[in-house]
């Protein structure tokens, strides 16, 4: 079915639907990908490293998120606080401003597509009873063909907005869980780098 088609069966709001709809997967698959590539990479280079952390920091030389985060609160801070903990937060937001904004974006895609679809709807059916008054003999199953292209833009905006609904909570869990874990790792490393000053 080619942009034509489509824009006939369902008019301009369906296409709209289908635009953002490639908008939502694409942003989904790209924030999953990015995320458990630079997870993958960080459990390499710092959580499964066979050097110490101290090393693995100091011969760091930027590129992965999640060291960055470590990396700038081990500079920065001797000790825990809750300071600390906030400061993470607002790291971990910075380093992964491109994810959040996807997740922000599935959220607006998820609202707009259903009131896309019912938009169409309602267009649809003022165009139904528009050819309606027109026409004295009204054939039935013109009349359901009418109503059928009406409600197919409603049906398009919840097949959109349902499984970007489920994405976008899914996602934004997994960056919970990985908020944590960086909290967690961060302590951590100020721990030892603490434990390898006091040594010296």
């Amino acid at each position: 079915m080619n942009l034509e088609k489509l824009y006939d069966l369902s008019g301009p709001c369906g296409l709209v639907i289908v635009l953002i709809g490639i908008v939502a997967v694409y942003i989904s698959i790209r924030n999953y990908l990015y995320t458990s590539f630079a997870w993958k990479n960080f459990k390499k280079t710092f959580v499964n490293t066979s050097t110490n952390e101290e090393k693995c920091l100091k011969d760091y030389q930027g590129g992965n998120p999640f060291l960055n985060i470590i990396y700038a609160m081990v500079t920065t801070h001797q000790q825990h606080s809750d300071d600390l903990r906030a400061e993470v937060v607002y790291l971990f937001n910075k380093n992964f401003r491109s994810v959040t904004n996807g997740l922000t974006v599935l959220k607006l895609i998820t609202v707009i597509s259903p009131l896309l679809g019912l938009l169409g709807t309602v267009l649809g059916m003022l165009t139904i009873f528009e050819e309606i008054s027109k026409l004295s003999n009204q054939d039935p199953q013109i009349l359901a063909l009418g109503i059928w292209q009406a409600l197919i833009t409603t049906v398009m905006g919840l097949c959109v907005a349902i499984p970007t609904l489920v994405m976008f909570y899914l996602l934004s869990m997994r960056m919970k869980i990985f908020l944590m874990e960086t909290i967690e790792h961060t302590y951590q490393a100020i721990s030892s780098f603490n434990k390898v000053d006091r040594r010296a």
